[in-house]
């Protein structure tokens, strides 16, 4: 078993917070890391409120797992997003509500509010349908999340991705409100779409959102998010 009991910990306190926020209900949804070798994955069927840290299982890229406890039955599509994604860390997957309504719908969610951004697209794709936990599925839902942050699967849930298990349940939690401002849309008629030259301002201006002064941008980038003028370390 690898040394990171600090990230085991994060990894089970991320689900609680998921349960906690509405997000998921019960032992549904299951979260992975990736680490030195491999992957960390949630173990199947062991409620997250019980969930001790040792019993967060270890798979190496082999498809193998170790220790005594068996993992999720997701274990798939954690596996081959992140051996296909070398861009993100951290596959957390939910049965939120409202993206499980959309998903259980077929629908893509649209470009209806700019922070669909987040996803790191124009739409949030829904895949096809396949039953849970097989190989069939994960073909699914690599294709919905080409270029992409976030995907519905069909008939099922969401999937979110980021750079650690805060971010993707950052992304997840925009997805679920997304999902939920799409279908009041639909209830009041249908929204105003935004269109690509809007979107394609949108995506750039995403490459330069939520930084801070010591975080690289790219000045070169087309419609960047602009600070105002600093004023030094302290107003006197």
């Amino acid at each position: 078993m690898t040394d990171d009991r600090d990230l085991r910990e994060e990894m089970i306190a991320t689900c609680l917070r998921m349960n906690a926020s509405g997000l998921n209900i019960g032992a549904a949804g299951n979260l992975s890391v990736r680490v030195e070798g491999g992957l960390l994955i949630t173990p199947s069927g062991i409620a997250y409120d019980k969930m001790r840290p040792e019993q967060i299982v270890e798979m190496d890229w082999e498809g193998r797992y170790y220790g005594d406890f068996v993992p999720s039955s997701e274990w798939r599509f954690h596996y081959d997003i992140l051996k296909a994604r070398p861009d993100v860390d951290a596959v957390l997957h939910s049965h939120a509500v409202n993206c499980s309504i959309l998903a259980c719908c077929r629908l893509d969610i649209p470009p209806v509010h700019y922070m669909i951004g987040v996803s790191g697209g124009d739409v949030v794709k829904c895949s096809g349908y396949a039953p849970f936990g097989t190989a069939e599925l994960s073909v699914e839902a690599l294709s919905a999340l080409e270029d992409r942050m976030a995907c519905l699967l069909g008939n099922h849930g969401v999937i979110a991705l980021g750079k650690t298990p805060a971010k993707a349940f950052a992304v997840l939690e925009e997805v679920e409100n997304l999902a939920r401002v799409y279908i009041g849309t639909r209830m009041l008629g249908g929204g105003v779409i935004l269109g690509k030259e809007e979107m394609t301002v949108v995506l750039e201006r995403f490459k330069s959102y939520g930084k801070q002064a010591d975080e690289a941008v790219d000045t070169a980038v087309k419609n960047r998010v602009e600070p105002p003028p600093h004023g030094g370390s302290k107003r006197l």
